[in-house]
């Protein structure tokens, strides 16, 4: 019996996701991958996984999902309710989320919502034995590639597991949870600046903007103050890169992300700095957002302190205990006699 995770009942939008498939955006081909690249780096260490090994990106609400193996680790990451049924008829339990689980036969976890957030993320140890396309499991929906046969997940799917048990080891978890930042969306000017009036330009960094409903993988359009053009708001259609954002006629911004189109003909004012993705690829409709122009050097500046900091976080993963019970291991590493106190026998 081939070890599986089987979808007894499905999220929202849940796919699977690695770091993107990288190299061909020149054939017409997105990039794809996670939207949040730092949980997702941080879910397969707790795993033991390399960094680019996929996972299940979890979009508002994740499945329910029945352990058909002899163990299982996963790790979760992000603020999910998630919870377990360890036994048919009886009741969830609730799991940490930020940590890895051993799972068991039988077994149903309940991925839950995510609580403040648009993503969230379930790494399993070794990762799921699905073939690639173009190098990556990513699933690029609107093509209907990558992940499994290309889409969110179904009821009664089933995601092979690459391992048929888990691995030794305890399980993990991070001794806080990472943070990403706050304040402005830092952003580096260009490629079309140019196409904006400075009046334009001053209104994009100087107003408040607000997420729409139009916001998904693709991107995020949002709602504010219309910026001005100054030649137009068509260009000869160029590669969009992570980030990108364009400014169409309506004169409102839009972010493009992970499963943006490769080339486009309207203008774009700036770039989000790659520092501030994962920070846009959390964002829910509503939340209000300001753009922060910084020169190239400081983005980079700012890139590599973050990756520093990923590095940092995974160095300092702690020991967890297993969920509602008392680490039997750890307790007995422990030296729980203080001191030692003889009392004369009374003759």
């Amino acid at each position: 019996m081939s070890a599986a995770l089987k979808v007894v009942r499905p999220g929202l939008f849940d796919t699977l996701q690695d770091l993107g498939r990288i190299g061909f955006m020149a054939l017409g081909m997105p990039t794809a991958g996670a939207m949040d690249r730092v949980a997702l780096r941080l879910a397969n260490a707790l795993c033991g996984n390399a960094a680019n090994t996929a996972g299940l990106e979890i979009g508002v609400m994740g499945p329910d999902l029945l352990v058909e193996a002899d163990s299982v680790r996963i790790a979760l990451v992000g603020p999910l309710s998630a919870s377990l049924i360890e036994a048919e008829g009886t009741s969830p339990k609730l799991l940490e989320t930020d940590r890895s689980h051993l799972l068991k036969r039988g077994q149903i976890l309940k991925v839950g919502m995510v609580e403040g957030s648009s993503t969230a993320y379930l790494a399993v140890a070794g990762g799921f034995a699905l073939p690639a396309f173009m190098g990556s499991l990513a699933t690029y929906a609107r093509a209907g590639v990558g992940g499994l046969d290309g889409r969110k997940l179904a009821e009664g799917d089933l995601l092979p597991l690459a391992r048929p048990q888990a691995p030794p080891g305890a399980d993990r978890k991070l001794d806080q949870s990472f943070d990403y930042g706050s304040g402005p969306i830092r952003i580096v000017w260009g490629p079309q600046e140019d196409y904006f009036s400075e009046a334009g330009r001053q209104t994009f960094v100087g107003s408040d903007y607000r997420v729409s409903k139009e916001a998904d993988r693709m991107g995020i359009r949002f709602e504010g103050p219309t910026i001005e053009h100054a030649k137009g708001a068509d260009i000869i259609s160029d590669g969009i890169g992570p980030g990108a954002i364009q400014v169409p006629g309506a004169g409102l911004p839009i972010v493009l992300l992970a499963d943006r189109q490769t080339v486009g003909g309207y203008p774009k004012i700036a770039t989000v700095a790659s520092v501030d993705l994962p920070r846009l690829g959390r964002l829910l409709p509503g939340q209000v957002v300001r753009f922060q122009p910084v020169t190239v050097e400081e983005a980079e500046a700012l890139r590599r302190d973050q990756e520093a900091r990923i590095e940092r976080a995974i160095g300092r993963f702690q020991a967890a205990r297993p969920p509602r019970g008392i680490d039997l291991g750890r307790l007995y590493e422990e030296n729980l006699i203080d001191g030692v106190v003889f009392h004369a026998p009374v003759p």
